[in-house]
């Protein structure tokens, strides 16, 4: 009658194992985590791989592009001014951090991943700065192996020719 009074032995690692893949918290976690991994790290390897490979001339010195923020603006670092935000002129892409709707985000990265492979596959760059706008980003003009990005990047059908003014929906 002792055996019965008997507390059951714990779960082993396969009993374990296989409640965890019931359970349908593990696959919101799994979806959660190759959505960061997918929109954060691989996005930032690849920037940091092109910010150690790719200088970029300026008539501030040679820049690096640390991080492509969205299809048409950059974060660099220039000898003379340090870190800077960077809106590259004369196109205009999907917003990334403030999309009307799924379609205008999913827009986004695909105009951001755009332009980092121009970026990777690139033999030359050179970039001109034009002032700054009402955000304190300096204005540039980006030559990828002497054709300006923004035509690279209409061309592609990730960007809208943009020289200021209203801008139209992306949804």
């Amino acid at each position: 009658m002792g055996w019965l009074l008997r507390p059951a032995r714990p779960a082993g690692p396969v009993v374990r194992g296989l409640r965890r893949l019931a359970d349908p918290r593990f696959y919101l976690k799994l979806a959660i985590g190759l959505a960061v991994a997918g929109l954060v790290l691989v996005p930032t390897i690849a920037d940091l791989v092109n910010a150690a490979m790719k200088p970029v001339s300026s008539d501030q010195g040679d820049c690096r592009v640390l991080r492509v923020v969205d299809g048409d603006t950059l974060s660099l670092i220039c000898p003379e001014d340090g870190m800077v935000s960077a809106r590259l002129l004369g196109f205009d892409t999907p917003e990334k951090y403030a999309p009307k709707c799924l379609g205008e985000f999913l827009a986004a990265e695909r105009a951001s991943w755009h332009l980092r492979a121009l970026i990777q596959r690139a033999d030359r760059m050179v970039l001109v700065h034009q002032g700054t706008d009402q955000y304190g980003r300096a204005l540039v003009r980006l030559e990828i192996d002497g054709v300006d990005v923004a035509r690279l990047m209409i061309r592609g059908g990730h960007a809208r020719q943009y020289g200021g003014g209203l801008r139209g929906s992306w949804c």
